[in-house]
């Protein structure tokens, strides 16, 4: 058996992408319209506990047409499962399509037009879902969630709240400079101190003791993307926890029309 996303065919989820913004909302010269704009990832049949909003695609959601499935998504996958959340989620990005530079999705955080889209997304996932906690990822989403508040619905909202790093945030750490073993730790001090806060405030799928993490990222703290989060008939490697994506050009304009897949040498049933 392969269970699989049904995708948006049932109200509200589908006037929602039936009526999504494009460039006149989203300037090409700031994000990367031509990919596309992705929705989601996670249940929208109504089961949802936990409601994640992340910030924006990259290569590997491009291509699931999902978000968070990159590293990103693994290491955050591994943290719901801490708290026994292995299906019961819906994630949402601050962005529907990938932003072209920091700075860029930055300049936005105020945009009254996508804020309104974004909302309609929102308000849907917490009147039809039984959502007990929200979870920001990163600084653009915790801005999200706050301008969200301002609204009739957002306020209403009376769950628990927690804004964590983004989990690449030891990445994007040590490309400025900062020791990559000091990122990686202050993630992860940062993160169970939202396990601690979220323990005992969501409903477990699977009850499990709070296990929380080292100073390093172990290949147990991680988690595969499960089948039922992606559209039918995906392989297996999509899902996996190696890098199998990434942008490539000898110039900043071919970089950006071109994603290069490749399946991990581990993951050819060929050789």
């Amino acid at each position: 058996m392969h269970p699989f996303d049904p995708g948006y065919a049932a109200d509200p989820y589908a006037a929602l992408v039936r009526d999504y913004p494009g460039t006149d909302i989203y300037p090409a010269t700031d994000f990367r319209v031509e990919w596309g704009p992705i929705f989601h990832r996670g249940r929208l049949d109504g089961t949802a506990r936990v409601l994640v909003i992340g910030q924006d695609p990259a290569a590997h959601e491009a291509i699931t047409r999902r978000i968070l499935v990159g590293t990103a998504g693994r290491r955050f996958q591994g943290f719901l499962a801490k708290l026994g959340i292995d299906t019961s989620y819906v994630m949402i990005n601050t962005y529907l399509y990938s932003v072209y530079g920091q700075s860029a999705g930055n300049a936005h955080t105020g945009d009254d037009n996508i804020a309104t889209y974004r909302h309609g997304w929102l308000d849907a996932l917490i009147a039809h879902n039984p959502v007990e906690a929200v979870i920001a990822l990163g600084g653009l989403a915790d801005n999200a969630f706050h301008t969200w508040r301002k609204t009739a619905t957002g306020a209403a909202y009376t769950g628990a709240y927690q804004h964590v790093l983004h989990p690449t945030y030891p990445d994007s750490a040590a490309s400025s400079g900062t020791d990559p073993a000091q990122a990686m730790a202050k993630l992860l001090a940062n993160w169970n101190a939202a396990l601690t806060a979220l323990d005992g405030t969501i409903t477990p799928d699977t009850a499990r003791p709070l296990t929380p993490y080292g100073t390093t990222l172990t290949p147990a703290d991680l988690a595969t993307i499960p089948e039922a989060d992606l559209p039918a008939g995906l392989p297996a490697w999509m899902r996996s926890d190696e890098a199998w994506a990434s942008r490539q050009g000898a110039t900043p304009a071919e970089k950006r029309a071109t994603i290069t897949v490749q399946i991990p040498a581990d993951q050819r049933p060929f050789t």
